[in-house]
Formats: structure tokens, sequence, C-alpha cells
């Protein structure tokens, strides 16, 4: 297939490299010093690595700027909606954490890990010029996760039930499982809104996301006042905010695509979308099992704070806790997309040297900021409980999680970076073995030993499970040091073909 238009990865400056090649050198940056065709410069020292980090921070930035502000403003949809209820009573505090940390996260971590198969084969199509076959990878992606949304809605309508029979309180579990109920809409917007996301991102076409991202975050916050606080509707305002917040975005999107902005990336519906299906489906769920076992994870973490004394108090705190660890945690996630679009892109264009190059700005980046936000978490550790409740045994124990927030912080902003390595390479199915193993076989065990057998409570489970994270990252780094990104480079058409159906690029390539 011809195509006349250059991927943006293709820039003067990649250009002007390729004409000015170094002799390799051997030493610290040697890893990076090999010549390929169209890559990077090569870096021969501290002058060349610095001047590179700037390069490539300015491609990141491009790309984890509005993917962050995107991912703030979707996070903090939630995380407004807690304000307003923790302001009701703690019970109310309690049922609407379960249900944001238990039930919906259960279905997000699904959700989101089977759309991320497109955030690979979208990425590396993108930057192999293969820009006809996003729209149909869009599509099928579509089709398997309103598929994925049907089972999972029987977790929304015996959502009491499950909550009961996993040994959470009554009160809580009723409460929960009314306001379950009435979250259902805001599964199949899921189904919708994330491969339109992740078709639009690797596009990198993020201004279009953050722009609806950001209407609806003030229209949310205004109407969470309006139907929580003012006209006392409790639990079922903030439900009835959450699903119309949760659908604005995916009708704005779509419209957005629907009126041609995106060039040969979308040419309509086509029944090409129904073929080479189940090629589609084994890396969605490779995707799933790994997304979905990180994610999961801290839902275990609320689970097993419902089974200490005082529950209700450990919930709302942790709750807590975990509503400021993801507020962190949406950068990360933002430098998480970027780096995998810039490593499925530069993988496509059989860019190895850039893709790895690519990792490491993003890690160091994370990681600073990491460590200035967990500093001024500290050092506002006794303001910023009152934010989210009235209630002083909650604050108190905020307070004293609070040093242990802060570690996890800095912790959890470098390991996105790393999954998203994973995710734009397609390492899906082997991350989620090792996923498996230090979050389930390892985290898990030591949580529940040093919260319950050591009588460690709230801070042991928690300590217990980050030892399970610290693991993965290690593991994770260690992946992506010893990969060999030449070969990572030659497999991305493979994989295109594998997974996303050589097939239908094939008949694409004939007609043209």
């Amino acid at each position: 297939m011809e195509n006349d238009e250059q991927p943006l990865l293709s820039t003067t400056h990649d250009q002007e490299q390729t004409q000015n090649p170094r002799p390799a050198k051997t030493g610290f940056f040697s890893f990076l010093a090999a010549n390929y065709d169209d890559d990077m410069d090569p870096i021969n020292g501290v002058g060349d690595f610095f001047r590179e980090f700037r390069v490539e921070s300015k491609k990141l930035w491009h790309i984890a700027g509005p993917a962050i502000f995107t991912y703030l403003c979707r996070y903090s949809l939630g995380a407004i909606t807690q304000v307003f209820v923790g302001h009701i009573g703690a019970l109310q505090l309690a049922a609407f954490a379960v249900e944001n940390s238990v039930i919906s996260m259960f279905s997000l971590g699904t959700m989101l890990g089977m759309g991320s198969a497109l955030e690979t084969l979208c990425g590396q199509a993108f930057g192999a010029g293969q820009l006809d076959m996003l729209g149909v990878y869009m599509q099928r992606s579509w089709i398997i996760l309103v598929t994925t949304a049907l089972p999972l809605s029987l977790i929304y309508i015996f959502a009491e039930q499950i909550l009961k029979l996993i040994g959470e309180t009554e009160e809580i579990s009723k409460a929960a499982g009314v306001f379950a109920l009435w979250m259902l809409p805001q599964l199949f917007s899921y189904a919708l809104s994330f491969p339109i996301s992740k078709f639009l991102q690797s596009q990198r076409k993020m201004l279009v996301l953050s722009l609806t991202a950001g209407v609806t975050l003030v229209l949310h916050a205004f109407f969470s006042w309006l139907l929580i606080m003012k006209l006392g509707w409790g639990l079922v305002g903030a439900a009835v905010v959450l699903n119309v917040s949760s659908w604005l975005p995916v009708a704005a999107n779509f419209s957005y695509i629907l009126s041609g902005s995106c060039g040969q990336a979308w040419s309509g519906f086509s029944s090409k979308a129904f073929q080479n299906l189940w090629a589609f489906v084994k890396l969605s769920l490779a995707s799933a099992v790994m997304l979905c076992l990180e994610v999961w994870y801290f839902m275990v973490l609320i689970l097993f704070a419902g089974y200490l004394k005082n529950a209700e108090v450990s919930v709302d705190a942790l709750s807590i806790c975990m509503t400021i660890l993801g507020w962190a945690v949406m950068l990360s996630i933002g430098f998480n997309a970027a780096v995998s679009v810039r490593v499925s892109n530069e993988l496509g264009a059989s860019h190895p040297r850039t893709a790895k190059f690519s990792v490491a700005v993003a890690a160091i980046t994370s990681f600073l900021i990491s460590v200035v936000l967990s500093l001024i978490l500290i050092a506002a550790r006794r303001q910023y409980p009152d934010l989210f409740s009235s209630n002083a045994e909650i604050k108190k124990l905020v307070y004293s999680l609070t040093p242990l927030l802060a570690v996890c912080i800095v912790i959890n902003n470098i390991q996105p970076v790393l999954s998203g390595v994973a995710v734009g390479a397609g390492w899906q199915a082997f991350i989620a073995y090792v996923n498996i193993g230090c979050y389930y076989v390892i985290g898990v065990p030591m949580g529940l030993l040093l919260g319950f057998k050591l009588d460690l409570g709230v801070k042991g489970i928690w300590c217990g499970m980050l030892s399970g994270t610290v693991i993965q990252t290690c593991i994770l780094f260690g992946m992506i040091y010893r990969t060999n990104w030449n070969t990572e480079a030659s497999m991305a058409e493979e994989r295109i073909r594998k997974w996303g159906g050589a097939e239908t690029a094939k008949e694409n390539h004939s007609e043209n």
C-alpha cells in the first residue's frame, strides 16, 4: 500500500541524525551506540545523552502533557464525588468506596485491560504507516468489550450478595449494592470509551481528549454539588452525575471521529471488524489479565481493610489514601500512555534505539515528579484529610498512613511507566505471569501476615502488598534492560499480522 502521509515520528531531526551518524563506542552508552537507518543519533557520552534527553522529552511531553490532564480529569470525577459523599456520612462514604474500589474497579480493570490490546496494535500500525487499519481495530475492540460487559453486569446486579459473601458488613454491603445497580450505565460506557481513547491516543490526537475531559470535569463538579448537597439526592445523585459524566466524553469524542478529523484512520463502519476476531481476542485477554491483576491488587487492599476492627474507619481512611495515590499515579499513567505510544510507534517504524531511549526518559521524569509530590504530601499531612472527611478518627488514621502513602507514590509512579513499555511492545501475556507471582503469591500473603497475624492493621496490609509491587517493578526493569530492541522492532510487523489480522491488511494493500 502506497502511503504519502509520513508518520509523525519521522521528523527533520531524525533525518539530520541519519545523515550524520557517529561512530559507535564502547562503555556505559554502548547500548545506544549501534547504527540503524532513520533511527536516533547514537549516544556516545554524557553530552549526547542530555542532548537526546531534551529532544525525547519534548516528544514525550507532547503526548504525556495532554494525557496527564485527561487522566487527572477522568479520575477526579470519582474523587470529587467522594468528597461530597464523605460529608454526608461514614456509611455513605464506605458504600461509595467499596463500590468504586471493588465492584467498579473490577469492571474497570477488565475493560481497560481488554482495551489495551488496541494500544499495542494501533500504535504499531500507526508507526508502520498502516493508518487504514486503525478504524478496523477500534471496531473489533468495541465488539469484544461490549460482549465482555454483558457478563460483567451480573456483578453489579448481585453486588450486595457478592460483598456479603466475601465478608463485608451487612450495612456496607446493602448500601454499596444499591449504589452498584445505579452505576450499571457506567459499565457500558467503558466498552466504547476505552477503544475510542486508544484510537485517538495512538494518532497523538490528545487535544480533543483533553478538551472533552476538562469540560466534563467542570460540569461534573457543579452537578455533583447540586444533586448531592443542594438537592439532597445522596448516593442516587452521585450515581446519576457519574453516569452522565461517563457517557458525555464518549459522545463528544465519537462525534469528533465522525467529523472526518482522523483522515485515513476512520473510513466508516466495516464488516472487516468481524474478521480475525479470535486473534484479537487472544491479545485482548492477555492484556486484560495483565492489567486486571494490577488494578484488582488495590481492590484487594480495600477488601482486607473491611475485615479489620472498626471496618468503616479503616475502609474510609484507606479509600482516602487510595484517592490521593490515584491522583499522583495519574501523572505516571500519562507517561504510561506516552511511552506506550512512543515505543509502539518507534517499533512499528523499526527504530529500536529511539524506542529504548524513550523508556529511560519517561522513567526518569516520572520518578523526579513523584519525589516532589511525596515531599509536598508529607508537608501537608495535617491539612489534606479535612478535604475528605470531618470524622476525627478517620483523619487521624489518614495522617498516620501518609508516610507510607508517600513511599507508595514514588514506587507506583515508576511501575506504570514500565508497564506502558510492556503494552507498547506487546509483552502482555508474559507480564501477566509476573503479576500473578509478585502480587498474589508474594504480596497478598505478606499483607495478610503483617496485617492480621502480626496485628499491624492497615499499615501491615499495605506494607506487605507494597512488597509485591516493588518486586514486580524490579523484574520489569530487568526485563527492559535486557531486552534486544532490534528483535522487538523486527517482531512488530509480525505481531500486527498475527494478532491484528494480516489478511485484512493484505486486502487493503491489493485494493490500493
